[in-house]
């Protein structure tokens, strides 16, 4: 594990730069799981993301010979962002290599930042070999987002802020990508107080470091595909995973809708914009992935907020259909003058809204003389929609939901 004098030597450099998150207790989500839930806030750190520690830790620790030359790192974005604030702060220059279908909410912060973005690959290993090679064409100092014990210690810095603050937590809980976060935090953690239980949490389209654990050997994944973009990393580092066996007690698994809940519900009930790495955590509570024998005080790491707008107006858009808030329909009737009219005083009858609507009497599976209504509706639940369908039916509608 990583020692915890370095990780303590990692939070003097850091907390030169780095805002201390509130790690804050939050009762919705407690009453709704039945434990004592206490968030750790990183979304709100400067750069968005927990990676300014790591970063800012190993560029301030290579001195300044190495420094000066330049950085270069890989990264789905969060990382990306940690290094090219660190440095700036050291005023070196930064080149971040990142994939192709990095959210741009990312790949604006790393130039605002002063990096120079390059973007390379479908996912984090292939812009991770990318930037390889670049760091041996430009000689620039490559900075690893996990795989490396001076990053790894920034990272655990997380955990002393934490246990400062509740000495007593029972678990924490951490997301899971490269495993340099959960390392670090793990390994302060365990030094501190071994009793704690720390279970890390993977995206299910990104298993190999939970497939690893589970198996007691290096395993790769052969594609990842998952909306938490942060942890969605294909293969298993053997440093990380070393240490990862050491010191993690469990890893369990989320898969995309049980994430996408999860950022739904903290940001409708806990009023904090968090991105799919980083509501792993929450979405192991919710969907009742860790079993807990009695109440316990749990600490969840809130690793990022650097969510793509138009991700979340999907999730919004998928969440509010799940939840039976809004309703998608295509209703059939007769093509002739006061038919959607009647339609409407149904509709309008039922307290309905109608938010969208398109009329379509070109489809070749129409009838002559037929045409299709697809409605958008805003409605109060499950049983305003019940009770909407057997209007419909009512009037011998034909209708479908979508």
């Amino acid at each position: 594990m990583i020692e915890l004098g370095k990780i303590k030597e990692a939070q003097k450099r850091v907390n030169k730069v780095i805002y201390k998150t509130p790690f804050a207790y939050a009762p919705t989500l407690s009453q709704k799981v039945g434990n004592e839930i206490y968030l750790k806030k990183e979304n709100l750190q400067i750069t968005g993301a927990f990676k300014l520690r790591g970063a800012f830790n190993k560029i301030a620790a290579l001195g300044d010979e190495k420094r000066k030359k330049g950085v270069i790192a890989a990264s789905a974005g969060n990382h990306a962002q940690g290094v090219a604030y660190s440095a700036s702060y050291f005023n070196v220059p930064s080149v971040i290599v990142m994939p192709e279908a990095t959210p741009l909410t990312k790949v604006s912060g790393v130039k605002e930042y002063g990096g120079e973005v390059v973007l390379a690959g479908n996912n984090y290993d292939e812009a991770y070999e990318y930037a390889v090679n670049l760091a041996k064409e430009r000689e620039f100092e490559f900075i690893h987002p996990f795989a490396d014990f001076d990053v790894m210690a920034g990272q655990g810095t997380i955990a002393l802020e934490m246990l400062e603050e509740i000495p007593d937590l029972d678990y924490i809980l951490v997301p899971i990508g490269g495993g340099g976060l959960i390392s670090g935090i793990a390994s302060a953690a365990k030094q501190i107080n071994p009793k704690i239980k720390v279970i890390g949490v993977t995206a299910a389209g990104a298993p190999a470091m939970r497939l690893s654990f589970l198996s007691g050997s290096v395993q790769d994944s052969a594609f990842v595909k998952t909306i938490a973009d942060g942890i969605a990393v294909r293969d298993t580092s053997p440093v990380t995973y070393n240490i990862i066996k050491e010191v993690v007690d469990d890893i369990v698994e989320v898969d995309d809708e049980e994430i996408a809940n999860a950022i739904l519900f903290l940001m409708e009930r806990q009023k904090v914009v968090v991105e799919g790495g980083g509501a792993v955590g929450v979405a192991a509570l919710l969907h009742h992935k860790i079993n807990f024998s009695a109440p316990k005080k749990v600490g969840v790491v809130i690793s990022g907020g650097n969510i793509d707008v138009t991700m979340v107006n999907l999730i919004i858009e998928k969440g509010l259909l799940k939840s039976h808030r809004k309703m998608k329909l295509i209703v059939t009737l007769i093509d002739k003058p006061g038919s959607l009219m009647k339609l409407t005083e149904i509709l309008t009858e039922q307290k309905a809204n109608i938010v969208q609507i398109g009329y379509d009497r070109t489809d070749l599976n129409l009838a002559i003389g037929d045409a299709n209504v697809t409605i958008a509706l805003e409605t109060r639940g499950f049983e305003h929609q019940e009770a909407i369908k057997r209007a419909l039916h009512k009037n011998k509608y034909k209708f479908v939901i979508q």
